[in-house]
């Protein structure tokens, strides 16, 4: 009897330590993003799949990574980081969020391992054609639709002139300077005037402090030159904060940010500690609507409700999870923009594949999305439900 009770004991002990092993996730789901000095967003949508279907060390679904803030200087580590991911033999997809230089070289050494693994780009740095010659999708922030949707809002809010803020450098990327051709010639078709100003670029000697302090120190003598009824956009993060600053107390619109999110230059243009709401977006927007009506600057600036860089990584791991299960399908426009919408409630997405003008070929497996405007003190715009005219999307990159 002591002999069978041992045994029983011994068994049920086995069964113990066996039992987590059986409840083991299926597959693994690898999630790359930046560190959170660098894209804070982008880890926090990690860090949501990871409590919502557990971390690989325990059992779970996900495995995140974080590359090197030198991502540059440091790319073959960051290569080597997202290629080892496909050692994992239960590996099924790698979102890498944003997808910087190298990314591209990296799924090709993933896909010369295992052609199996889904390979997603989030906000992909390199070249279209780069990208999508090995990443099964890559998504980008819609500048095709957008050039075209901010001009239309700027309008509905009673705006006469649209202010584009650059430098050449990033003038001569073909999404950014396509873009602004598109937005020039929104604001001819509805009756604004667009001017472009020059601002110094964050990266040249006058470094992030001297460019902020040039914003600063122009935006009220440019509110001044064109009105109040005016519109501003700028193509530089480093911009957004000074911008917003001046616009409150000045006069002025913003519609939204080149990659919008409630935490883009909002919390340090109106002073807002959102240490305590992080992750929490509903309640980061609404404290954040409060600081900009408080300002006097209520129904004047706009954000995406949610953060661009936030969904990316929650939304592009979803939908490789869905496709693994055979519950979405990867030509499928309708399953991937239901993921950003399942991270996203109470807002709408749209998007569009990218068409290379050059080519006239459509890339299936890079879509170009973009969330509804939501502006500060006055609610959705409404901007994923407008039909943007075919001629907008047939503008090329001047090139200037």
């Amino acid at each position: 009897m002591k002999k069978a009770a041992l045994m029983l004991a011994v068994a049920m002990l086995a069964f113990c330590f066996c039992a987590p092993a059986m409840a083991d996730a299926p597959f693994h789901i690898g999630i790359v993003t930046g560190t959170v000095s660098q894209s804070e967003d982008d880890l926090r949508g990690a860090e949501l799949m990871i409590q919502k279907y557990g971390d690989v060390a325990d059992g779970g679904m996900i495995q995140h990574l974080t590359y090197p803030d030198n991502f540059m200087s440091e790319m073959e580590t960051t290569i080597s980081q997202i290629a080892g991911l496909a050692d994992d033999p239960k590996m099924k997809v790698i979102v890498v969020n944003q997808a910087i230089p190298g990314t591209a070289e990296a799924f090709r050494r993933v896909k010369e391992k295992r052609q199996d693994i889904l390979c997603f780009a989030g906000e992909a740095h390199e070249d279209p054609n780069v990208i999508t010659s090995v990443a099964d999708m890559a998504v980008n922030a819609d500048f095709v639709s957008r050039g075209y949707l901010i001009i239309d809002t700027a309008k509905k809010l009673g705006c006469k002139t649209f202010v584009h803020i650059s430098f050449p450098r990033h003038m001569s990327y073909e999404t950014l300077g396509r873009r602004r051709a598109i937005m020039e010639q929104a604001c001819k078709d509805l009756g604004i005037q667009f001017v472009f100003e020059t601002a110094p670029d964050p990266t040249s000697d006058v470094g992030v402090a001297g460019a902020q302090q040039f914003i600063l120190e122009k935006t009220p003598a440019w509110v001044s030159k064109y009105g109040k009824n005016t519109a501003f956009f700028c193509t530089n993060d480093a911009h957004t904060e000074p911008l917003l600053k001046q616009l409150a107390k000045h006069g002025g619109y913003f519609i939204e940010a080149d990659l919008p999110s409630p935490l883009m230059g909002y919390p340090g243009a109106f002073g807002i500690d959102l240490t305590k709401e992080a992750g929490d977006w509903p309640t980061i927007l609404k404290k954040v609507e409060q600081a900009v009506c408080d300002a006097g600057a209520k129904g004047r600036m706009g954000t995406w409700a949610y953060s661009y860089g936030y969904t990316n990584s929650a939304a592009l791991a979803e939908f490789g999870k869905r496709i693994v299960e055979g519950k979405a399908k990867l030509n499928s426009k309708k399953d991937l923009l239901a993921c950003y919408e399942e991270y996203t409630p109470g807002t709408k997405w749209n998007g569009n594949y990218y068409t290379d003008l050059g080519t006239g070929v459509t890339k299936r497996n890079l879509m170009l999305v973009y969330e509804d405007t939501y502006i500060l003190g006055k609610g959705y715009m409404g901007t994923t439900s407008i039909e943007v005219p075919e001629k907008y999307m047939k503008i090329k990159f001047s090139g200037n």
